[in-house]
Parts: structure tokens; sequence; C-alpha cells
């Protein structure tokens, strides 16, 4: 793809300016936005410590890889949309007598309309094989085909089928037929799952300029230079309203449809659609392509924020025709930015008061016996003891500092669920004095895996702390939820 600026492709710098301070001013935290209209680059940004290189967790944007995986089976003539799951997995249907998910189809699958009617907890399960838990595990059904329910596990047992019926990854197949032949770059990757199979469903890693190929290359309608790589009616149903989101008065960005694991949105078009905010929207009228990659989990209007604001700031503003170049915002586009960090105060009083003191806690969910908060210049830590041992979190006040290893120990790696000793997350640090008698810590997991831990210290003048931590993360910190009471 090429790059111009902004104002050549009809697009006003100042307006692309105005969106990057809504979701700045919002306390977003971003990893990178691109914007593109037609071929051309007209704006990519990486707040630090991110970049082009990065691979990127996808989350659920993983879903639409597999869609198009799935239409290149189809297309190699490995099934159809129209097969049934009994047919496709006989062995692991062979004693499951419920007739409505023997006869659920690709069909169903590709539309969230599967006789799933309840959340499948894998991550808990602890099953060898996440596809034979898949059909084994759910007790609650519904008639396939007829209403969409939010059903993760069976995009992941689609891309599953289309590595049974290749013989390889998923991903590996999307390279001989796809990636290679529009620049996808050669790291990219998918984590696994138990059982081997491809975590398809959450765990695509590649760059944001990846995804702006793949959604140039869907947007595109499957062809690529000229050349239909893909059979142009499965794009177009894979990206058409093809069953009501709208069932319960969804308000805003997902109540327009969905296609093949691939959601619409405002002004007839459409997205592909990750937790924490992992974006690619595709505006077909007006030629337009967003990428957006940050880590938002917990933060209920995100999505909104980014998505709406984008068409009411950027696309309905943009012309067909070249504009005057706004020199002064294209120079405000070209500072670096970075990771948002806590917000407040640097220092307080009460820095002086509690630094170096060790505060013994009660009983608490954490199981935190004791901590100590150190404090230096613009830096701090805060020590502390749990069920694994002693621990450092350290932090910069109103600054990140950028860390190799958040101090938990055996999260999961390369294979969801399964703990992995002696394994370390990398994550960012700062720190805020929100009031003079709380410190606000922020720890952003930045790694295969994102998180958000917020832990609130409230002091007070008897030598007393009250400890608030709350995580935000898919299968982990869950030994930082809760509320602890200590004294000095």
């Amino acid at each position: 793809m090429n790059y111009k600026i902004p104002e050549e492709c009809g697009i006003s710098s100042a307006d692309i300016k105005d969106y990057i301070d809504c979701l700045e001013g919002c306390g977003l935290s971003t990893h990178d936005v691109i914007i593109a209209r037609g071929n051309d680059i007209v704006f990519e940004k990486y707040w630090k410590p991110f970049g082009p290189s990065f691979l990127h967790r996808m989350y659920s944007v993983s879903k639409s890889f597999v869609s198009i995986a799935v239409g290149f089976a189809v297309q190699d003539g490995f099934f159809s949309t129209d097969d049934k799951m009994i047919t496709l997995f006989p062995k692991e249907l062979e004693d499951v007598d419920n007739e409505f998910f023997r006869n659920q189809t690709v069909k169903d699958m590709l539309m969230m309309s599967t006789c799933v009617a309840g959340w499948d907890n894998w991550f808990r399960a602890n099953s060898p094989d996440r596809v034979h838990h898949y059909f084994h595990s759910i007790k609650s059904f519904k008639k396939p085909g007829k209403t969409f329910l939010y059903d993760s596990t069976g995009s992941f047992v689609l891309g599953a089928l289309v590595e049974r019926v290749t013989g390889k990854p998923f991903m590996e197949y999307l390279r001989e037929k796809l990636f290679d032949k529009i620049g996808v770059s050669k790291e990219a990757y998918c984590l696994k799952c138990p059982g081997g199979h491809s975590w398809g469903d959450s765990a695509v890693l590649c760059t944001a300029r990846d995804l702006l190929l793949f959604a140039r290359f869907v947007m595109n309608k499957g062809r690529w230079n000229g050349e239909q790589l893909l059979d142009e009616e499965y794009v177009t149903e894979a990206v058409s309203d093809l069953i009501d989101t709208d069932i319960m008065g969804t308000e805003g960005v997902a109540k327009f449809g969905y296609g093949y694991l691939i959601w619409r949105t405002y002004d007839n078009s459409f997205f592909f659609n990750g937790m924490g905010c992992q974006f690619a929207v595709c505006v077909p009228h007006k030629d337009i392509i967003l990428v957006y990659n940050g880590d938002n989990q917990g933060i209920d209007n995100a999505k909104e924020v980014i998505i709406r604001s984008f068409f009411e700031r950027i696309v309905r503003k943009t012309c067909d025709t070249p504009l005057t170049p706004d020199t002064k915002a294209i120079a405000e586009l070209e500072k670096p930015m970075e990771l948002m960090a806590a917000r407040g105060n640097a220092h307080s009083a009460y820095e002086q008061k509690v630094g170096g003191r060790t505060f013994k806690l009660e009983g608490n969910p954490m199981n935190i016996s004791e901590l100590t908060l150190h404090f230096e210049g613009d830096v701090g830590e805060m020590r502390y003891i749990n069920a694994q041992g002693n621990k450092t979190i350290r932090f910069g006040m109103l600054k990140n500092l950028y860390e190799d290893a958040f101090p938990q120990e055996g999260y999961s790696k390369e294979v969801g669920s399964v703990r992995t000793k002696g394994y370390y997350y990398r994550y960012a640090g700062s720190a805020a004095w929100t009031r003079e008698n709380s410190l606000h810590i922020k720890v952003q997991i930045i790694d295969e895996y994102f998180g958000r831990l917020d832990i609130r210290l409230l002091f007070d003048d008897n030598n007393e702390v009250c400890v608030i931590m709350k995580k935000t993360a898919e299968d982990f910190l869950e030994e930082y939820n809760g509320i602890a009471y200590g004294r000095a």
C-alpha cells in the first residue's frame, strides 16, 4: 500500500486529530491506529511501546480469519456450508443423541446461530481436547439456524474443521491460499488450545498492517491485484446482514446484524470485532478502512467511542475530492504517542507517611499477607507477599515503566488454559495519587495475552489501609481480585 497525506484522499488531518484526541480524552489504552482509503494509508500511528512489527493479539478478530479459511476450504471442495456436523465430526458426535447438535450445519456455525444456548467455559474444564469438550459439555440447546447467540467455541470448532480436512494449521492454510499473495508478515501465527488445535476464536497474532491487508482483501470481495482468489459470492455473504443481532433491543455498534463471523455496523459497513477493542472497520461506500488495536477490557463504552466517533468525526466528513493540506494538523499528527498511564497527581503528602512502612493485611481473597510501598523520585514499587512468595510491582508516577515480568508466575503460554511453570508476562506499570490519601496503581499486561489490573490503596490517619484490586483479563490475574484491610 502507498502513503499519502490525508487531504490528498479527501480526509481532513484536523478531523483525524480530533478523533485521536477523543480517544485520548476518554482514557482509552490505544496501541495502534491505521486509517486507509483505497490503496493509500493516510494515517498510521503506534503508541509506545508498540510498533509496526509487533505481533498483536487479535482476540475475536481471529474468527474473521477463520471465516475466510472456511471459504477457501469450501472453494477447494473439502465441504460445503450446508454440510451437517454429524458428517464432519462423526466420531465426536457418535454418542451425542441431541438432534439439534447432530443436524447443525457449517452455515449455522458461521452465523452464530448454533444450537448452543449457554456459555461454554472451557478454561476451567481441564479437558485434554477442546473440540471433544464442545460436543459433550453443553447441556442447553436450541434449534440451530434460527436465532443469533454468541458461540465463541463454535467458531473455534470451524477452525479445527479446516485443520482436519486440510491436514495443516488454518494459518498455514491461509498462508498458502492468501497471506503470501497479499503480503501478510511471515511471523503471523495462532496460539493453540488443548488437543493441538489452533485457538481460532481468539488467538491470532499479527501486525496491524497485516490486519489492514486482510481487511482490504475482504472489502475487495476476495480479489487482489485483479485476481479473484476467493469466490466473490462467499465473501459477499460473509459480510452481509444474514441474521438479526438486535433481538433484545441492542444499542450501538453491535445491533446491525451478522454475516459469517463478521459483524455489521453503521452506514451499511462491516467490521472484525475482538475483545479489548481489536477492530478492522470496513466502509465500502467510502472505500475507507480503520484498524484499531488496544486493550480496553472493562471499559463499557470503549467500543462505541472508537467506532461511532470514527464515523461521526471522519467517515461522514470525507470528501471525494482532494482538500487543501492542513500543515499544522499534519505536524500535530506526527508527534509520538505513548500508552495511556495512570492519571492524577505525581506526589502527595501521604507519600512520606506511608513510604517504607509495612502494612500487615487481614485474611483476603488475594492471599496477600503484607505490602510495602517504596518511592524514589518519579518511580515506585509495591512489594508484597502472596501465596507464591515475595513479589514486586514497579511503576512510574504518571508514566509507564515497561517491565519484562509481571511477578505472578505460571500463566498460559502457547496453549490456552495450560499453566506454564516459570513463565511471566511483560507489563507496563504506572501510578497516580487520585486523592491525597488514595494511590492508583495501573498494571497493563502487554504480551501474547492482554489484561488490566487496577489497584487502589486508600490510607487514613490511623495507620490503616484498604486495598482494592480489580482485574480485567481472560483466564488470568485471578489472584488479584478483591478487597483487603490492613494496619501499618
